[in-house]
């Protein structure tokens, strides 16, 4: 069983009422789903490929040997201790964004990412919009708030939009290792381009670890923390983690659209349940309110601490505003 597969392409079409059904499902029973025929060329997903394979294969892939998991991880095994290796990830990981300095000195790796991460920001957008309609809320209004702003006009782009290029390497003791925690993520929407072969990512969905299966140049999306709050908890950030192999290095290219530190996030007034009851009037209509408002940066400072530890709490830790 995996997660499921929607053919984006059939929002154009006659099927664009159903298709919007399905993503709905996606992000309110799943929140985790993958798209096919999503928009990006096949010919610029195989750059994107290439480029980030030959990154890690000759400018990172050494230095890997000599990182923290990889030292830590050969010290348990040549004590012979019982130890396993739970506070550290089984993974290569740098960030790209609009104003970092990117590592990479490839002849290319600039203008594909470049471009590969113009068509994730265009993606984004659109399906914001999607979730927008899907939970009845005016066009443009998550956007709107990860930018800062109550409406979609004449807002400031300041949302944070960030790429994850990540490897993970063959383990030779994955019994011993994690290849990424279990966790979920803190910001807005999630799009992640994962390997077509090797596996290894997990959902978690009522009570068990589901596969994310590899499907060719599929965009696998998940909803974080700040989808949950805006939505008043109709859409689940959804716990995920990476297993280790023994064969094999998948690669993981995850960006994230979030809002900015300075974005105010509390649910939509649209998905607040009114009082209605006239003798129900001295109650307070924010006893329907599953989450607190806050600044998105306050919150992050939270989750930096808190990342692997249970949601629930992070939110009521959070300041309200």
């Amino acid at each position: 069983m995996g997660v499921p597969v929607y053919d984006f392409s059939k929002l154009d079409g006659e099927e664009r009422a159903a298709t919007m059904a399905q993503i709905h499902n996606g992000c309110e029973e799943w929140g985790f789903f993958q798209l096919v025929n999503h928009g990006i060329s096949e010919e610029l997903l195989e750059r994107v490929k290439k480029i980030s394979s030959d990154c890690f294969k000759l400018e990172r892939e050494e230095e890997f040997k000599k990182s923290k998991p990889v030292t830590k991880l050969n010290e348990i095994v040549e004590s012979k201790s019982e130890e396993k290796l739970d506070d550290v990830d089984w993974e290569d990981v740098f960030l790209l964004t609009d104003d970092n300095e990117w590592p990479s000195k490839l002849p290319g790796f600039k203008e594909t990412m470049t471009e590969y991460r113009a068509e994730l920001r265009k993606l984004a957008e659109k399906l914001m919009e999607i979730m927008d309609e899907n939970l009845g809320l005016p066009k443009g209004y998550i956007k709107a708030a990860f930018n800062g702003g109550e409406s979609s006009e004449g807002v400031d782009e300041t949302a944070f939009f960030g790429t994850k290029v990540s490897h993970y390497p063959p383990c030779p003791h994955p019994e011993l290792v994690t290849g990424l925690r279990a966790h979920t993520d803190a910001g807005g929407v999630i799009l992640l381009f994962q390997d077509d072969i090797v596996g290894g990512l997990q959902m978690l969905k009522d009570g068990q670890w589901i596969e994310v299966q590899p499907v060719p140049n599929a965009i696998v999306i998940n909803t974080g923390d700040q989808i949950e709050v805006l939505s008043n908890g109709r859409y689940k950030s959804a716990w995920h983690r990476v297993l280790p192999n023994l064969e094999g290095t998948r690669r993981s290219i995850a960006s994230f659209y979030n809002p900015s530190y300075k974005a105010s996030i509390a649910p939509a007034p649209q998905l607040v349940e009114e009082v209605k009851e006239e003798e129900e009037v001295e109650k307070s209509p924010k006893e329907s309110v599953k989450y607190p408002r806050f600044l998105f940066g306050d919150y992050m400072s939270v989750y930096t601490e808190q990342k692997f530890l249970p949601k629930e709490p992070r939110f009521l830790a959070v300041k309200a505003v």
